[in-house]
């Protein structure tokens, strides 16, 4: 049975991908903020191919240092002139053993140290990949397999999304399994969001506190919208806990003054 693709929402509604490699290419393509991306990490193929290196490189710095011990104690005087030039030490390695070994010594070395640093470069940036938020793998997961048992790659390839700890960079969420939702779009959401309950909750508790008499209650209403203001900063925003205290006495502020001045006039 083919994979389902009705429910899928395609950058192009008219255009169809075979399934396999270029459908999943274009799942994870299709996003304008290229932010549905999964791919693994291979952390312990990585940590492995590291060791490898490094213990390459420490055989060979253990043997370049058995060299320079063996010329310490007996080498002569042309091989400790050759250890302090370098045209005295090529001229050297084209005409005796012992030098020539040390040359291809250090050039292996050049070489592996060189790949060795590389790798390192590059894993570390890897790591600082994000790690894939749990809702957008999940649904990641739910469109690769749209069948039990079934994937949309086969082999070994139908293990990608297997070990949730070896996943990095991804950001979109994706609801029902099968609809991108932009990022772009989600952020103005949320800045609408935030901006409608901070409305409310000034205009609302202004209104309230006008039409109502009762101290007791004014001051119960008071707290209420206090509380929720303090709440809609602290999940709704990124400020700190000074900030989310600064706001929140501002606001306490703004609401006692307007009730001081009901009272009053």
């Amino acid at each position: 049975m083919s994979p389902p693709y009705g429910d899928i929402e395609m950058a192009s509604p008219t255009k169809e991908y075979l399934n396999g490699f270029p459908s999943v290419a274009q799942f994870i393509a299709q996003d304008k903020d290229k932010s549905s991306t999964v791919y693994r990490r291979f952390d312990r193929l990585a940590a492995r191919n590291l060791l490898y290196q490094q213990s390459r490189l420490q055989q060979l710095e253990k043997k370049q240092q058995s060299l320079d011990d063996e010329d310490l104690q007996n080498g002569d005087l042309d091989s400790k002139r050759a250890a302090t030039c370098w045209e005295e030490f090529e001229a050297l390695a084209k005409v005796r053993e012992r030098e020539r070994e040390r040359m291809e010594t250090a050039e292996e070395i050049e070489k592996h140290l060189r790949a060795y640093h590389k790798s390192l470069l590059l894993h570390s940036g890897v790591l600082g990949l994000n790690k894939p938020a749990k809702r957008t793998l999940k649904a990641f997961k739910k469109w690769f397999e749209y069948e039990e048992g079934k994937t949309r790659l086969r082999g070994e390839s139908r293990h990608i999304l297997d070990d949730e700890d070896d996943e990095d960079d991804l950001t979109n969420t994706l609801d029902n399994g099968v609809i991108h939702i932009s990022e772009h779009k989600l952020s103005r959401f949320v800045n609408i969001l935030s901006i409608l309950i901070a409305a409310v909750l000034l205009i609302g508790a202004i209104v309230a506190l006008n039409y109502i008499q009762s101290q007791d209650t004014q001051m119960g209403l008071i707290a209420v919208y206090i509380a929720m203001f303090a709440g809609s900063v602290g999940l709704l925003t990124s400020a700190g806990r000074a900030e989310v205290f600064a706001a929140t006495a501002a606001y306490a502020a703004v609401l006692v003054v307007f009730v001081s001045g009901i009272r009053s006039g």
